[in-house]
């Protein structure tokens, strides 16, 4: 009889607690709806403003292409992309009445890498082979490269928006070379010193690094479109396109220009 009367009264005083609770929860619960709620007015009322604000991430498969390909690379044996991603934050402001254009900015922080292997003749380049000092002239054989190289880049866009959902647009960006590195090795074939015609050597084996030969600051061009699938977030494809040369113009140990071609695929969180 004792050990009920000691339930019961346990379970008036939870009762009693839950019902002195019960205003307190309801108050935060309150507060908290309300709190998202001015958080999305002030959204709403920064994108009637013809603003928009957005985060965003993805992933970038490409290369450094010479454009048109040399004849000295006969051969592309084997292309590895790399594991390349970037994180971005961009601002865009509507330009027009309607609301349809807009012009943006923003800061990405990206790598851009590749690995390939190829068959090459008469192929110019500098080199340092395992039995003997460096050398240029013109090698013969296979040469197998890895760039990996980190960027800030900006970049400043032109957008139209065709309706709700789908964005298109087009611009500039500008690139400055956080790190980079950029070399490799050649391998079972041979050497002319100086020209086609020089000393003959072989080349069992070979490597060369021109990581510190890498242009600083870089630029291209940049088109693409976005999908709005959900009210905070949309899917964006990207294609970056180089227009001057992944080397600084006084570089000499690679004859023709590596620009950098990239395509993105990613998503935005819209503010």
């Amino acid at each position: 009889m004792e050990l009920m009367r000691t339930m019961i009264k346990k379970v008036f005083i939870c009762c009693a607690l839950l019902c002195t609770m019960s205003p307190i929860f309801a108050q935060q619960t309150k507060e908290r709806i309300a709190s998202v709620s001015d958080t999305d007015k002030n959204l709403e009322l920064i994108e009637q403003k013809g603003w928009q604000i957005s985060l965003g991430t993805g992933f970038q498969i490409g290369g450094f292409a010479p454009l048109p390909m040399p004849r000295s690379i006969r051969k592309i044996e084997e292309y590895n992309p790399l594991f390349n991603v970037g994180l971005e934050g961009n601002v865009s402001r509507s330009v027009s009445n309607d609301g349809r254009w807009l012009i943006g900015s923003g800061l990405r922080f990206e790598s851009k890498g590749m690995k390939t292997k190829a068959r090459v003749k008469n192929y110019y380049t500098e080199m340092i082979p395992d039995e003997g000092e460096k050398v240029r002239g013109n090698f013969t054989g296979h040469v197998t490269t890895k760039v990996r190289n980190t960027y800030l880049t900006i970049p400043v866009t032109m957008s139209y928006r065709i309706d709700k959902r789908w964005t298109v647009f087009v611009g500039p960006y500008f690139s400055l070379l956080l790190d980079g590195d950029f070399n490799g090795e050649a391998y079972d074939g041979y050497i002319r010193q100086g020209n086609p015609t020089g000393q003959y050597s072989e080349v069992t084996h070979a490597v060369y690094d021109f990581s510190d030969d890498l242009r600083r600051v870089a630029w291209g061009l940049e088109f693409g479109g976005s999908y709005r699938a959900y009210k905070h977030l949309a899917v964006q494809a990207r294609l970056d396109w180089g227009m001057n040369d992944i080397f600084h113009s006084k570089f000499e140990s690679v004859t023709f220009s590596l620009k950098p071609i990239y395509f993105n695929l990613g998503i935005q969180y819209i503010f």
